[in-house]
């Protein structure tokens, strides 16, 4: 094969075993890469277990355009049966560990079994072995990179976890490079159930490529493309924090636990503001558009800012000052927590405190920073009654207490950074995203108001009226197959395509002068749609068939209450509209009235070996 290897290294860390696997060719064809490779492996291995158990298996999927000069093409898949949610997990992040394990040989990393006492995996090419870590437990994600490459030197690619995987926060991510996270439905949680602290590795291998010449052409033309884009000089500024700005006058901004769309002090925690604060900036490997704007924190320490945990760990909390906001986010990238859900469990607990439903003198009230920042450490450290509860997740805290009026999750989820008490587009993305409620399998958020955060200063306004057409539903379809499907698959980030306006044809052009294979764009979203299949087949399987079109709403709030401030203020979706959107978004995808995909569909898809398993649980129209 060129651009695969077909190898797929498994690590034991029950048994101390190492083996190597080589996969068919047919599977690299069909499942490209990264998440496609990702939720095969999960769908044939990982049935019916206890997410945080052994029998779980953690999977870091590389796809063909790692390791190789691709526009933004830096990124790692890792997945899991998640602890958060019961179902698929997955996420992806930035890393030289994605470099360096496609040149070491691999794929994909397949890590089974749970260690004795903690452990970590250090892969150089062939030789891989499995080392103590019991002197890097216990350490924050940061320090535990450090000393890493003090021991293996600066050009590795490193994986960890911090205290809050370590002690199975139920959101807890894998970190890398000291500010990029993957994994919000608790990859953290299931490494840290197995005693894995680190995978450290380094790879010298030449990639087998089908044109080398074709793409250094193309990859130059797509870097040249992306450097001399409109769009560019304002990107570089402010990057997503331009996001806020726009959330907020479009009334799509969380705040205070998303009972409103806009926050009075927006302006202090903006890309503007951002600006004035920024040190340094920060990228994925294989990138010339960074997203990673380091400023100095409230305590004097760098932490690295995007529009998600601004918003949620500001704005949501009713936070207005960005220093502080960046003490919270610095505390949960050093901890190994998400920081989207972090900021979503924190404003549960405000709310459930200022309703009377938590008592605790420890819960903070909303724009209560100390108190915030004391609850975050005290959920990474599930050190304190509350910290523990919290710990679980929105989800599980609403049960608890009785009361999910106010409870902002889809399927677990916790819900990321747009309020869409008027967008029903948005909503249908929230609502069907293959991990729960993620934006980034269908950001539709900025084609259905009509502007978009990185036209910044030039922004037009638009009139905005909500409506439920049904080609919302085909927009957040075509979104999810190029967004959730292609770009994972690769694996390779989506921003010089969503922000800076690149080509897409570079994509498949790529691709083939990578594999040898042609890809139509049919054949891509084929791809992306059997890969959507396989996923929610998955979800079906591990609920044991209990599966119902309930499962694809967003929280109830966005229905049961209306905008409290700005000019739509008291609107919010309609449930039987809304549904009517679902059904067409049903109707597109092949899948029954349960959001179940159908036998005609499953095998349109080349997933007959799905149909056996799914019928044992559930009868397939």
């Amino acid at each position: 094969m060129k651009g695969w290897w077909g190898r797929i290294l498994r690590v034991n860390l029950t048994t101390g075993e190492v083996k190597v696997q080589e996969y068919p060719e047919e599977v690299a064809k069909k499942f490209i890469g990264g998440r496609g490779l990702a939720a095969w492996i999960l769908w044939n291995e990982v049935k019916g277990v206890d997410p945080l158990s052994p029998e779980n298996k953690l999977v870091f999927a590389a796809g063909p355009f790692n390791g190789l000069p691709t526009p933004s093409g830096g990124k790692l898949v890792v997945a899991a049966k998640s602890p958060l949610t019961g179902g698929y997990g997955d996420g992806n992040l930035g890393t030289m560990a994605s470099v360096h394990l496609r040149r070491a040989g691999y794929d994909a990393l397949v890590v089974e079994g749970k260690a004795k006492k903690p452990v970590y995996i250090y892969i150089e090419d062939d030789n891989v072995s499995i080392l103590s870590a019991e002197g890097l437990w216990g350490k924050g994600t940061f320090e535990t990179e450090r000393e890493l490459k003090k021991i293996h030197g600066k050009n590795v690619g490193i994986l960890s976890i911090g205290p809050a995987g370590e002690n199975l926060v139920k959101f807890a991510v894998v970190m890398s490079q000291e500010g990029r996270a993957a994994g919000r439905p608790g990859m953290g949680a299931v490494m840290g159930s197995k005693k894995l602290k680190a995978v450290v590795i380094k790879g010298s291998k030449d990639i087998p490529v089908a044109d080398k010449e074709e793409l250094k052409k193309l990859s130059g033309e797509a870097y040249n493309d992306i450097l001399n884009a409109p769009g560019y000089p304002f990107w570089k500024r402010q990057g997503t924090m331009a996001a806020v700005e726009w959330t907020n006058e479009n009334s799509a901004l969380p705040t205070r636990n998303f009972s409103d769309g806009s926050f009075e002090f927006a302006r202090s925690i903006d890309g503007y503001t951002m600006e004035g604060m920024k040190v340094k900036q920060r990228g994925c490997p294989y990138c010339n558009m960074p997203c990673g704007n380091v400023v100095l924190d409230a305590e004097g320490q760098e932490s690295e800012l995007d529009y998600e945990n601004v918003a949620l760990l500001g704005a949501n909390l009713g936070i207005g000052k960005l220093n502080e906001v960046a003490v919270l986010n610095r505390i949960a990238d050093d901890m190994g927590m998400d920081t989207i859900s972090l900021g979503g469990v924190i404003g549960f607990v405000m709310e459930a405190k200022e309703k009377g439903l938590i008592k605790d003198d420890e819960a903070p009230e909303f724009g209560d920073f100390k108190k915030a920042k004391e609850l975050a450490l005290n959920i990474a450290y599930r050190r304190t009654e509350l910290g523990n509860f919290a710990a679980e997740g929105v989800k599980r805290m609403a049960e608890k207490l009785g009361d999910d009026s106010f409870a902002m999750h889809v399927k677990g989820l916790e819900v990321s950074g747009y309020n869409c008490f008027i967008y029903p587009a948005m909503a249908l993305a929230y609502g069907t995203s293959s991990i729960g409620a993620h934006h980034k399998e269908a950001w539709v958020i900025a084609w259905e108001i009509g502007t978009a955060p990185i036209e910044g200063e030039q922004a037009k306004k638009v009139e905005y009226k909500i409506t439920y057409d049904p080609v919302k539903a085909e927009k957040v379809v075509e979104l999810q197959r190029l967004r959730g499907g292609l770009f994972e698959m690769l694996t390779a980030c989506r921003l010089p395509w969503v922000e800076i306006g690149l080509s897409l044809e570079y994509y498949p052009k790529l691709l083939k002068a990578i594999t040898g294979v042609t890809y139509t764009w049919d054949d891509l979203y084929k791809a992306a749609d059997r890969i959507y299949a396989l996923i929610r087949a998955y979800w079906v399987r591990e609920f044991n068939g209990n599966w119902g079109r309930e499962m694809d709403y967003p929280p109830k709030r966005w229905f049961n209450e209306g905008l409290k401030s700005g000019p739509y203020k008291g609107q919010h979706l309609d449930r039987e509209k809304y549904d009517a959107l679902l059904s067409e978004y049903y109707r597109i995808r092949g899948w029954d009235e349960r959001g179940i995909p159908t036998k005609e569909t499953l095998k349109k898809l080349d997933l007959d070996f799905v149909i056996p398993e799914l019928e044992k649980v559930t009868k397939l129209s």
